[in-house]
Parts: structure tokens; C-alpha cells; sequence
């Protein structure tokens, strides 16, 4: 990430990339200490935070616009999964000490494509030197529904579990990255291979769904440790179970593929985590509306459960319950 030229001190780094992205009034053109954030009668405001770390949520090579992107992307699908619709966000951005403009310019079309893709601005921030390597992390503003932030608490047996999209794609995604013999393995087709690894670069954050989520989950999460672990989460917050059908969780053909050449691979994909995939409890009157509600708005969901009385979180295939070890992945 190094460059020959001079490079510009923090106010004309922030000046020159960032200050183009702070659209919203309440920015003040980053000029401020602090920014105000809207208003808006009848609606909660949810905040939710993440960090990405390179070589722990991403690679040290990756394109510096798909950096930029994830980070933002997996803050928006915390707000999506708690209904809320995305407004604005804050940054800090710790760099090593080589870094180059050419790097930062692409981080910077990175978040501007995103927030015209989403609707957001750019409220303020930090940036600093870290000697331990590049660090990302995003606040993310969202508005719902005054008394429609479905927390992961909310479920109650006789309920049914749904998610959105697809899972596993990014987990095997991650495994190519870094074994790409496994393509072969897998009998990959070379758009599969493709599929997966953009997946794990550049998650889709279910924004579209947000006033869905609001309107019909009693119990809702991201999907960001791996769908066995965030399940239980779900369940254990709830103080249920779940039982859930190994047949019905959505894949793509990429991981159907995979998963089929490979049966060992289904673990990984259940497990691995980064789908950004979004995990409710519908109450079963509400199943039908829900669905087409989510059909209207674009995003796939798919029933692969139920909600239970007995603890635990039980992956059946014909009955017969599966064993993936400790379920999720793991920060520490």
C-alpha cells in the first residue's frame, strides 16, 4: 500500500476522500467534532457497530472498494435484521504506515457506491496510524418502526424459523481463498467458483427486507457466525429451541455443488459464517402475508424450522439428527 508521492496530512486526507461522502446535513461537511443525526416522528433509532480486522475478516490483498464495502455492507445487515432502514454512519479508519492514495481513493469510490446503492451519508469519524495492521469500523444509523426492533428475545415455541438468501457461499468462499485445489475438489464450475468467492468478498446485506422484518419477525438476528451457532443464539435469547430441516436450508448451486462432491463441506457451510443472511421467528398465522411480503420486496426466504419447547438446537436429514461440533465461528 505504499506510493512515492507526498502524501496529505489528516485534514486534507479527510478533506479530500471523505468529505465528498458526507452528504447529510447533519455532517457539516465534517468540519464539526460531532454531527446531529434526523429526526423522524413515529420511528426508533437503532445503532449498531462493527469492526473488520485484515487477515482476521479479510485479506491484506483485497481490492481496497470491497474493504471499504464489507465494512459498511455487515453493519447494514444488523440494521436490516432489526427492521430498520439505514440513514448514515460513522468511520474510523486506522492505517498502516504504508499506505498510498491510489489505496485510499479506491476505498473511497468503494463507500460512495455503497451509499448511493443504500441511501446513506457519511456522518464523521476518525482516522489514525496503526502500526498492527489496516482496521476498520463502522457505526451504522438505521430508523424502524416505533415498537418494531424484533429482538433475538422475542420467539416462542410453535413459531417457525425462517432465513433469507442462501447459506455457506461465503464460508467456502473463504476455503478457496485460501485452498484453491478445492475448486477441483468440489467439481466446481468456473462461475461457481467465482459465485463463492465474490460471496465471501462482497455480502448482500438484506436492507430491502428491513420494513418486512419490522412488520412480521417476533425474533430476528444476522447471520454472521455460521446458521447453527446464530440459531442457537436466536434460541437461547428466546429460552426455546429449534429444530431445523437440513434439506430445506437454502444453497446455492455453488454450494449444492460443493456440498454434494464433498459432504463434509455442509458443515462448513452451516457453520463457517459471513452470510449476512438474516434469521426470524414467524408466527404461523403470519407465514403466508410474510412470504409474499418478501417476494414483493426481492429477497428469497426460505421455512427451515420450527421453534420447540426442549433447548438446544437440533439439524435433522430424515429424521436423524447431524453433529457440527461448535456450531458457529468464534472472534477469539
Amino acid at each position: 500500500m505504499s506510493g512515492g508521492r507526498a502524501r496529505p496530512d489528516e485534514a486534507g486526507l479527510i478533506a479530500r476522500f471523505f468529505r465528498p461522502l458526507a452528504t447529510s446535513p447533519g455532517a457539516a461537511e465534517l468540519l464539526d467534532d460531532a454531527a446531529t443525526v434526523p429526526h423522524a416522528f413515529g420511528k426508533e433509532l437503532v445503532v449498531t457497530t462493527d469492526a473488520i480486522v485484515a487477515g482476521v475478516h479479510f485479506f491484506a490483498d483485497d481490492p481496497a472498494d470491497a474493504v471499504a464495502r464489507k465494512a459498511l455492507r455487515v453493519n447494514l445487515s444488523d440494521l436490516a435484521a432489526k427492521g430498520a432502514r439505514p440513514f448514515g454512519y460513522l468511520l474510523t479508519l486506522a492505517l498502516p504506515g504504508r499506505w498510498d492514495e491510489d489505496w485510499l481513493e479506491g476505498f473511497a469510490e468503494g463507500l460512495a457506491a455503497d451509499q448511493e446503492e443504500f441511501g446513506v451519508s457519511l456522518l464523521g469519524g476518525d482516522t489514525v496510524l496503526s502500526p498492527a495492521g489496516l482496521f476498520v469500523s463502522v457505526t451504522a444509523f438505521g430508523h424502524a418502526g416505533e415498537g418494531q426492533v424484533p429482538r433475538r428475545g422475542g420467539a416462542a415455541p410453535g413459531q417457525r424459523l425462517y432465513v433469507t438468501g442462501a447459506i455457506g457461499d461465503a464460508a467456502l468462499g473463504l476455503m478457496l481463498r485460501r485452498d484453491d485445489r478445492l475448486a477441483a475438489h468440489w467439481d466446481l464450475r468456473r462461475a461457481d467458483r467465482e459465485a463463492l468467492l465474490d460471496r465471501y468478498l462482497l455480502p448482500e446485506p438484506r436492507v430491502a427486507l428491513a420494513g418486512v422484518v419490522g412488520s412480521y419477525a417476533t425474533a430476528a438476528m444476522d447471520v454472521s457466525d455460521g446458521l447453527v451457532g446464530d440459531a442457537g443464539k436466536l434460541a437461547d435469547a428466546s429460552r426455546v429451541g429449534a429444530v431445523i430441516d437440513a434439506a430445506r436450508i437454502p444453497l446455492s448451486p455453488a454450494a449444492a455443488r460443493a456440498t454434494r462432491a464433498d459432504p463434509a463441506a455442509l458443515a462448513t457451510a452451516l457453520t463457517g459464517g459471513d452470510d449476512y443472511e438474516i434469521l426470524l421467528a414467524i408466527d404461523p398465522d403470519d407465514a403466508d402475508a410474510f412470504e409474499a411480503e418478501a417476494a414483493g420486496a426481492g429477497v428469497r426466504v426460505t421455512d427451515i424450522g420450527a421453534l420447540v419447547e426442549e433447548s438446544g438446537v437440533r439439524i435433522e436429514r430424515q429424521g436423524e439428527a447431524l453433529s457440527f461440533g461448535a456450531g458457529s465461528y468464534s472472534h477469539f
